[in-house]
């Protein structure tokens, strides 16, 4: 999966050493503690080595995974979470967000109406709990940071953003991006795998099992990254560490990162 997730070129590989790359397979399970154990270990050996790391990506539940650890276990319920499923596959995954936003417009604003794993939780640690997960999000937030980091956020205004959004899924689709898809689902890589309904390839995989047609394809995974762009400015204008910079300000990233390092 090279193109749908923007992977670093060789080119950009060899000006600067990047880690964890190809670390796991498209029908592999991976969440946030694992990428937090993985990146535990690179972050010490960098460490013993005088090298400081750069943890890159925009993944905002992974980068506080890795800095604050996740929340202890949150009260689930199995019965729950089966009637929920049960009624996604009903109402479909659009209507329980819905339901969602009722009852935690914080979390739901963060995540996809299209992410029925997300939603079901979500609902689920509602009705056992009787607390909206972003709650207990929130409280877990104090907790004590396992590294001290400096966290930048690049912005632009949405004019110039979803312009580089739009440009970036044209070059995507330019680079090859149907025929990757082709080839994973000839591998065996079915559209129920997690990381085959992500953006990109989800779309792709509607257009050629579903017939959507091509236009329509690209009109949706251009409206789909511009909203997941949204609800990634919602995670981290949460984050009152965050420091905002405005893309090649690099007097601005020079001088944040000189007094973060002295």
């Amino acid at each position: 999966m090279d193109i749908g997730t923007a992977k670093p070129t060789a080119e950009e590989q060899r000006l600067a050493t990047h880690h964890m790359i190809d670390v796991v397979d498209p029908d592999e399970h991976y969440d946030a503690a694992l990428f937090a154990a993985q990146a535990d270990d690179v972050i010490a050996s960098l460490g013993g080595k005088g090298v400081l790391p750069v943890v890159a990506g925009g993944t905002g539940l992974y980068v506080k995974a890795l800095i604050h650890g996740l929340s202890e276990a949150i009260p689930s319920d199995k019965g729950v979470s089966q009637r929920l499923e049960a009624e996604v596959s009903e109402l479909g995954s659009a209507a329980l967000h819905a339901r969602l936003a009722q009852v935690d417009p914080d979390y739901a604003a963060k995540i996809s109406g299209n992410d029925p794993a997300r939603i079901v939780r979500a609902l689920s640690v509602y009705e056992v709990t009787g607390k909206p997960l972003s709650a207990h999000h929130a409280e877990h937030a104090f907790a004590e940071s396992r590294y001290e980091a400096l966290k930048i956020c690049l912005f632009s205004d949405r004019e110039t953003l979803y312009d580089r959004i739009n440009r970036r899924v044209d070059l995507m689709v330019e680079e090859g991006l149907l025929d990757e898809v082709r080839g994973l689902l000839a591998k065996g890589y079915h559209r129920g795998l997690k990381s085959m309904g992500s953006i990109g390839y989800r779309h792709m995989v509607e257009h050629l099992e579903d017939g959507v047609s091509w236009e329509e394809t690209i009109r949706l995974l251009k409206r789909d990254t511009r909203r997941f762009a949204k609800r990634q400015l919602t995670w981290f204008r949460s984050d009152a560490e965050m420091t905002w910079l405005a893309p090649g300000d690099h007097d601005g990233l020079f001088s944040a990162v000189e007094e973060f390092i002295i």
